[in-house]
């Protein structure tokens, strides 16, 4: 928030774009339950990768054979990184489905803070990432793809670096920053 307590912009569209996957992610829900609960964490790492790597194939061959555009692939990515973050809040249980209303509190309780995360380092870092291309922060999604992948072989042990949930919320908020770009250069292009 800035001095006022309202809302910046960046933060508006963070949560336009949080709403438009949560709204998705509760339709999964409905159509698969939490089978997903079934994953552990390398296997969902691994479909964060899975989609990050169709991103990056797309923007550098500047084609696509299947339908779905790369906004679906953020959006998966942002959603699977939530998953993620659920089920390590979530690792001592054994517990494999939840109500509508408990899984909407955890959602929410990572995106909240995730979102603190973005705050603090906008603040740093006077929100770099509106002067970077996609492509560079697809890149930057998939290098904390093989940190993670590199902490999970080594047991989640690390020497100085941060642990998986760390690099999940950087991943997440790369992806909402992807879609925030993707949504301003469609609007650009429109208004030619």
């Amino acid at each position: 928030m800035n001095r006022d307590n309202a809302p910046s912009q960046t933060e508006i569209e963070y949560r336009q774009v949080i709403s438009h996957c949560k709204a998705l992610f509760d339709k999964k829900n409905k159509d698969y339950g939490t089978s997903w609960r079934i994953l552990r964490l390398p296997s969902l790492t691994d479909q964060i990768f899975i989609k990050a790597q169709r991103i990056r194939s797309i923007q550098e061959k500047g084609e696509q054979k299947i339908q779905d555009g790369i906004e679906g692939e953020f959006i998966g990515i942002i959603n699977y990184c939530i998953i993620a973050m659920i089920q390590k809040s979530l690792e001592t249980s054994e517990q494999m489905e939840f109500s509508a209303e408990e899984l909407s509190r955890f959602y929410d309780l990572q995106v909240e803070s995730t979102l603190e995360l973005l705050r603090n380092k906008n603040h740093d870092y006077g929100e770099a990432w509106r002067d970077m291309r996609v492509s560079s922060m697809t890149d930057l999604i998939l290098m904390k793809i093989f940190r993670t992948k590199q902490i999970e072989n080594n047991l989640g042990i690390t020497l100085v670096s941060e642990g998986v949930e760390a690099n999940y919320q950087d991943m997440l908020n790369y992806a909402v920053f992807c879609l925030i770009k993707i949504k301003e250069e469609q609007m650009q292009i429109q208004q030619q």
